[in-house]
């Protein structure tokens, strides 16, 4: 169900624009859905609604999206450890991301997706990317996150972005 596995991310990530992108699977499972990407971490704590999904944080350049049911990429989370307690409630809820990849592995968000593991059975797979394969998620619009740590993109890379 989840692996407790927090060295360094792979060096066999795939590179800008090569398509699949391996990392590290921090907690194992399988999502798919929209990318939500941005270059700024996130603080959950005050920066993202465990009811609705919303990320709330005005200054974050996410602010008014919705990571619901969607590949939520951030770097890292900004913070406390009280950034577990919200994702925890937002997978509790059913308005968590369908999955999580940063930029490096992110303790507090693998904290809060082992844990719902255990209380609730299901939790959103954490994958930690290397710097270059998590910058490449920027022009991704779609991808499928699996259980060996791989992001595959689904349906055209945006060059523009």
């Amino acid at each position: 169900m989840f692996r407790n596995d927090l060295r360094a991310v792979s060096d066999r990530s795939g590179a800008a624009g090569s398509g699949r992108l391996t990392g590290r699977a921090l907690v194992e499972g399988a999502a798919e859905g929209a990318v939500l990407y941005s270059a700024e971490p996130l603080s959950f704590w005050g920066g993202y609604d465990a009811a609705t999904g919303e990320i709330i944080d005005r200054r974050h350049p996410l602010a008014g999206r919705n990571g619901a049911d969607r590949i939520l990429a951030i770097p890292a989370t900004r913070g406390s450890s009280t950034t577990t307690a919200v994702l925890l409630e937002a997978i509790r809820r059913g308005t968590a991301p369908a999955a999580l990849v940063t930029r490096g592995p992110d303790t507090f968000l693998a904290l809060a997706a082992i844990v719902a593991a255990q209380l609730y059975g299901e939790a959103p797979p954490v994958i930690a990317l290397d710097p270059e394969g998590f910058d490449a998620l920027r022009r991704i619009p779609r991808a499928r996150v699996d259980a060996a740590g791989a992001v595959t993109p689904l349906g055209a890379v945006d060059q523009r972005r």
